[in-house]
């Protein structure tokens, strides 16, 4: 992790956890049920680790990484994945952006 950055979510398919950023629990449930149900199809569907979290510029950034030895991660099922989910979710991230920038800039 940068230390410019603040990790608001994060799955692993490794250890089958799911890691959220109490720093942002002001969050509705809603939303995070939805980053929460996310993250976990993404790592289900194309292995490694997602984290979601903010730049210095309050930009929300999408980064998967894979354990060098894992033979079954999908790099490339993971950027067009990642593509697909920024389409989808396009509205819910420029409201998770505006508010970071609102409450922690």
């Amino acid at each position: 992790m940068r230390e410019d950055e603040n990790v608001l979510c994060s799955a692993s398919q490794y250890v089958q956890k799911y890691y959220f950023n109490e720093r942002f629990d002001r969050l509705p449930e809603s939303i995070k049920q939805e980053l929460r149900i996310m993250c976990v199809l993404f790592t289900e569907d194309v292995g490694g680790i997602l984290t979601l979290s903010f730049d210095e510029d309050g930009s929300l950034e999408l980064r998967t990484q894979a354990y060098e030895e894992d033979i079954l991660y999908d790099e490339i099922g993971s950027a067009l994945k990642i593509k697909q989910i920024r389409n989808e979710k396009t509205e819910l991230f420029e409201a998770l952006e505006t508010f970071y920038r609102t409450f922690y800039m």
